[in-house]
């Protein structure tokens, strides 16, 4: 039996096909995280592969986002299966079950922790020395502690505890497990290309529940047969380190292997350098691990996420089930070859249901802003209101309400000038529908110089005469205006005119200074910008090009830094 975990980071980005991608892989049971798919866009081509039965989970506060999928080969069909680790989602047959103690947890904390669709587990049947027994798989993709949102940091323990608690429960009921996925907290200093630059490595909370979770392994366990005094055993029965119930099936086999990382920035290049992590994991229950796990490792090699794959191989071997449990999507209604009723569209949508739902949406899943501009878009059912002063749009066409049978006036509408009024009571634009309507007539012979040359001409002596109202004109005025348009619009410019106007124009959008080279490589840098909110948000500088590494390596980014002067 063959199992594999890899974070896939998006389960349409494969270029040969979900199928090809799974063969490479060559495992009885692939488990992926962040699929980033929903229910909505999941398609056939991916659900329903020959050879395989899948069973995902979908993110259900955001689209794009998280979700995770095992995929069983046929002779690997589990017999049981469930998505997330409460029970809340479960209403089905052949489930899991076994949820242990969730006291500590509110019932309205348990939903948040299962809706974001990180958990898929499945429940196989084995055979180990002639002996039928059970192992259940979680596949899990835990939370990342968004440095910017504290309230995320608190959902990711409590997520570690609601797995812990599930885990454990079903070993405890008597069924082998295997917890494995992308756990996003690298365990020692040894998992981590740089633990020097990180402050406090070892007390990071994360780090902590690893401890209590895991159990020491076999580089512990000869250690401790070796060390014979009493202080070395006291010590070792004190260490949180040996209380957990799991091992890492990675350590268990190459307990002082280096620079064995699984997830690297593609920011930074880092992956060039194996400037990285080991976050990715394959946790088995330590009789499990000693008894039937016969290899573990990494595969670096194999490219097309940020990610890399983690395998397992164990010397027992699987008892398919005859047939898939009720999760597996070849159940769907889209997928299972049943015509649906049109009845099935037409469902009347409760409001305070529907409002309800948006309220239970995961802390930081979601931003506010996001579910605001979804529901009410910025700017929905405003009219732009174009006048003297505002900018034509560029490349878009603007709807306008026909007030009057006029016929259609031509660009020269878009460019009417204003009369103001000198005491600063009213602005009146002037109607240009006269010149407007006589220029139908010429279709699409207008040049770009030729409207440049009508932008740039507002008549210069404009006399109004107000009859007690602000807002009237004489109509000599505005006859004077359009006689002026017809003759200066008539009126070819000069050919200089384009060269003039394409120097200003390169003299205002010259583009950004060429970059600096760095002290230490002599090669070209490249720009950046600040994301990251704070005083300098936006910002731009320059860095090395090279790719991030250690510092003790030649081939890596050098230190070089500089802002972007924006006086230049």
């Amino acid at each position: 039996m063959k199992i594999v975990t890899w974070n896939i980071n998006g389960i349409r980005t494969f270029r040969g096909g979900i199928k090809k991608a799974l063969d490479s892989l060559d495992a009885d049971i692939i488990c992926v995280q962040e699929t980033k798919v929903t229910r909505d866009l999941l398609d056939e081509r991916t659900a329903i592969v020959d050879g395989y039965n899948s069973y995902f989970s979908f993110s259900r506060g955001r689209s794009g986002y998280s979700g995770v999928a095992t995929y069983c080969k046929d002779r690997a069909t589990p017999f049981a299966a469930e998505e997330g680790l409460t029970g809340l989602l479960t209403n089905h047959e052949r489930a899991v079950g076994c949820y242990g103690d969730q006291a500590e947890f509110c019932s309205e904390e348990l939903q948040l922790l299962d809706n974001e669709g990180r958990a898929v587990i499945t429940q196989h049947r084995i055979m180990c020395q002639d002996k039928e027994q059970t192992v259940t798989v979680i596949n899990v993709y835990c939370p990342r502690a968004d440095p910017e949102k504290p309230e995320r940091k608190q959902f990711k323990l409590q997520f570690y505890k609601l797995l812990q608690c599930r885990a454990e429960a079903i070993l405890k009921d008597g069924s082998h497990v295997i917890v494995l996925g992308d756990v996003n907290t690298s365990h020692r200093q040894i998992d981590h290309c740089d633990p020097s630059d990180i402050d406090d490595f070892d007390e990071n909370p994360g780090r902590k529940w690893l401890n209590g979770f895991l159990h020491g392994g076999r580089q512990e366990e000869e250690r401790n047969e070796e060390e014979a005094d009493e202080e070395s055993e006291v010590t070792s029965t004190s260490d949180p380190i040996h209380t957990g119930k799991f091992v890492d099936t990675f350590r268990y086999f190459h307990p002082t292997r280096t620079n064995a990382f699984t997830c690297w920035s593609t920011l930074t290049g880092a992956r060039q350098t194996n400037y990285g992590t080991r976050i990715d994991y394959i946790f088995a229950d330590c009789q499990l691990a000693k008894e039937q796990f016969v290899a573990a490792d990494i595969l670096p090699e194999v490219e097309g996420s940020d990610h890399c794959p983690v395998w397992g191989q164990l010397s027992c071997s699987l008892l398919p089930s005859s047939k898939p449990p009720p999760l597996c999507t070849c159940y769907l209604p889209e997928f299972a070859g049943k015509q649906q009723k049109l009845s099935r569209f037409l469902v009347k949508v409760d409001q305070k249901s529907s409002q309800s739902e948006q309220k239970d949406t995961l802390p930081g899943s979601q931003e506010e802003e996001e579910r605001r501009e979804n529901l009410n878009p910025v700017g929905a059912g405003k009219k732009r209101l174009l006048t003297s002063d505002s900018a034509v749009p560029k490349g878009k066409k603007t709807k306008t309400v026909k007030t009057s049978s006029k016929p259609q006036g031509s660009l020269l509408s878009f460019f009417k000038p204003k009369i103001t009024n000198v005491n600063g009571q009213c602005e009146k634009t002037l109607s240009l529908d006269e010149v407007t309507s006589s220029q139908n007539s010429q279709k699409s012979s207008t040049t770009r110089e030729d409207v440049s040359s009508v932008t740039s001409s507002v008549p210069e002596e404009t006399e109004c005469v107000f009859d007690g109202s602000p807002q009237l004109c004489t109509s000599t005025a505005t006859e004077e205006n359009e006689t002026q348009m017809k003759n200066k619009h008539l009126t070819p410019q000069p050919a200089t005119k384009k060269g003039a106007s394409s120097v200003f124009w390169k003299s205002v959008l010259r583009g950004p200074p060429p970059p600096p080279s760095c002290k230490v490589h002599g090669e070209p840098c490249v720009l950046r910008t600040v994301k990251k909110e704070g005083p300098n948000v936006g910002k731009q500088f320059f860095v090395c090009a090279r790719p991030q590494g250690h510092a003790s390596n030649p081939d890596a980014r050098c230190n070089f830094f500089a802002w972007v002067d924006k006086g230049k």
